[in-house]
């Protein structure tokens, strides 16, 4: 059994604020047993106004937050899954990058989100995150992390089922899926796609989410959620902003592969369609 901790967050404008939050999450979940602890999407500034926004961007080797998370790693020997970080990208756009940090401290790995989000909502709200952000183009499958093999996506690659048959097939363990979900999308879509998402893999998913009304404006649902391979809440944060604790055992992901089968059942599909 392997106990884990969720930082549920309402990520407002401000780096340093963001970064104290975020060490007083690795110390509790340290303290509180935990692993290895994982945060949202976003988790180091959450800020729609660019122009505001660019006075606090960095590239990752100097972004300040993931310098004090690195830190605070090290001193509780705590595995971190940080959602995502906004930093500058070699082409001039931002990367959203998450990372996986071990308990010395280190990066062992990161990953760009892939499938970035685009669409007018009819709440007024409009998002073009592919006009301030280049796409990643590598799936990322993380080994020797305290709940084994981690596959990495973040917030909208939830609703692309290729990546987490991908990451199943590659033999993940647990998928991390980080997120800011609008309020309206998550209503409707974030339990049922994330116990989706964990079945039709076979293994657990563990997502980390921004809630509440943020400093820029937006509002986020919430629901820190992890969910085991049949596809059953072991952990739901509802509302309720801070560290939360889960504890998830491996095994159960052979006991549910064992009885059903499916990924070993998978055929390739043709491209053709016969009409």
């Amino acid at each position: 059994m392997t106990r884990i901790a969720l930082f549920q967050s309402t990520t407002g404008i401000d780096p340093e604020v963001n970064a104290r939050r975020l060490t007083d999450a690795v110390e509790q979940a340290a303290g509180g047993g935990a692993e290895m602890l994982f945060t949202p999407e976003m988790s180091g500034l959450l800020d729609r106004d660019a122009k505001r926004a660019a006075s606090a961007l960095r590239p990752q080797e100097e972004d300040r937050v993931l310098a004090s998370v690195r830190e605070a790693a090290a001193k509780h020997r705590i595995w971190l899954h940080i959602g995502s970080l906004a930093v500058l990208a070699d082409d001039g756009k931002l990367a959203n990058r998450g990372f996986v940090i071990d308990r010395e401290g280190e990066v062992r790995a990161t990953y760009d989100k892939i499938h970035l989000f685009d669409v007018d909502l009819p709440t007024g709200e409009s998002w073009r995150e592919s006009s301030v952000y280049s796409a990643g183009a590598g799936v990322v499958l993380v080994n020797g992390t305290p709940v084994g093999k981690l596959g990495l996506t973040i917030c909208y690659d939830l609703r692309f089922p290729g990546l987490f048959a991908r990451l199943a097939e590659s033999d993940a363990d647990v998928i991390a899926v980080p997120a800011a979900f609008t309020v309206p999308t998550g209503k409707a879509h974030w339990h049922v796609l994330l116990r989706a998402r964990a079945i039709e893999a076979g293994l657990f998913v563990v997502a980390a989410a921004q809630f509440g009304h943020h400093e820029d404006g937006r509002n986020t649902f919430g629901h820190s959620l992890v969910v085991d391979p049949w596809g059953e809440i072991i952990l739901d944060v509802g509302k309720d902003n801070g560290v939360a604790f889960a504890d998830i055992d491996l095994k159960r992901i052979v006991d549910v592969r064992s009885r059903i089968p499916a990924l070993n059942h998978r055929r390739p599909i043709p491209d053709s369609v016969t009409l």
